[in-house]
């Protein structure tokens, strides 16, 4: 297995812990991502710093209102799924936030000029069925299904816009300017969104905080860092695809810490995941340029 591919694992795994640290946190979902994207962000800076201040002078202007943009849609994607939740049923909402492969692969097929081989689409819609078999014993509709259902459609499109932006400027911007930069555009929006939303940032139980501070370290700085990394060598939809994964894993953190036991739909779900998944890398797609260095 080449080093991308196992960086991209490491980056779902450690993604897949979010489920886990935001069950334990006692606050608001929009505070949650707003400490989730800030301590980030404050953590990432000082050590980034030099590389910010060397890459912003050579920038051109292009790439950086595109990184504030995959900013933007980090943050709106967090934003959406998040009061969707509100809306209609977590099963609900995780499934439809899951299609982001279909948006990324249409418009990877427009933008790259890449195209998803047979096997790999079916490796998507077998990944797709795992997700919902796993939702299933969880499945109503809330008590505004349809505002939930096209906030977490939002959700799906922005992940997608901001997997997409990654794949464009990776291969031109190191990874330490890219994610300080994104990550920090997100956390400021989401700081004004939650202030504006009037949530309170204080008054939390220590163990929230402490979850909030896991879940800006192992999900976000870590996870979501490996997958930005791996953008630069693997195309955004096959990146969409290995995070359709993240249930599985928060499954077996459930099941590891929580003591709750798989039901057979999650079981069966989860194989169907995993095996999409392998189906589709396999595959791969056409018009791609993967780098091994």
């Amino acid at each position: 297995m080449t080093k991308q591919y196992v960086v991209l694992a490491a980056g779902v795994l450690c993604v897949s812990f979010a489920a886990l640290f935001i069950r334990l946190a006692d606050a608001p979902p929009l505070v949650i991502a707003t400490y989730r994207l800030c301590l980030a962000s404050i953590v990432l800076l000082p050590l980034s710093w030099r590389h910010i201040r060397y890459d912003w002078l050579h920038l051109e202007k292009r790439e950086l209102l595109m990184m504030l943009l995959a900013g933007i849609f980090l943050a709106v994607h967090f934003g959406l799924w998040i009061t969707s939740l509100s809306y209609t049923s977590v099963a609900t909402s995780v499934v439809l936030v899951t299609v982001s492969p279909i948006f990324l692969a249409i418009a990877s097929r427009f933008l790259f000029a890449q195209k998803l081989r047979r096997q790999a689409i079916a490796g998507i819609i077998i990944s797709l069925g795992g997700a919902v078999l796993i939702s299933y014993g969880n499945w109503q509709l809330g008590e505004k299904p349809f505002e939930g259902a096209m906030l977490a459609l939002g959700g799906a499109i922005t992940i997608s816009g901001y997997l997409l932006v990654g794949q464009r400027l990776r291969s031109e911007i190191g990874i330490l300017t890219y994610t300080s930069t994104v990550f920090g555009t997100a956390a400021i929006l989401l700081l004004i969104f939650t202030l504006a939303w009037g949530y309170t940032l204080t008054g939390y139980s220590g163990t929230t905080y402490i979850m909030v501070a896991l879940l800006a370290l192992v999900p976000q700085l870590i996870g979501h860092s490996s997958l930005n990394w791996a953008l630069r060598f693997v195309p955004a939809t096959l990146i969409a695809v290995a995070v359709l994964g993240e249930p599985v894993g928060a499954i077996i953190w459930a099941y590891a810490f929580l003591g709750e036991s798989p039901t057979a739909p999650e079981i069966a779900g989860g194989v169907l995941i995993l095996s999409g998944i392998f189906m589709a890398f396999k595959s791969g797609v056409t018009g791609q340029t993967i780098r091994q260095d």
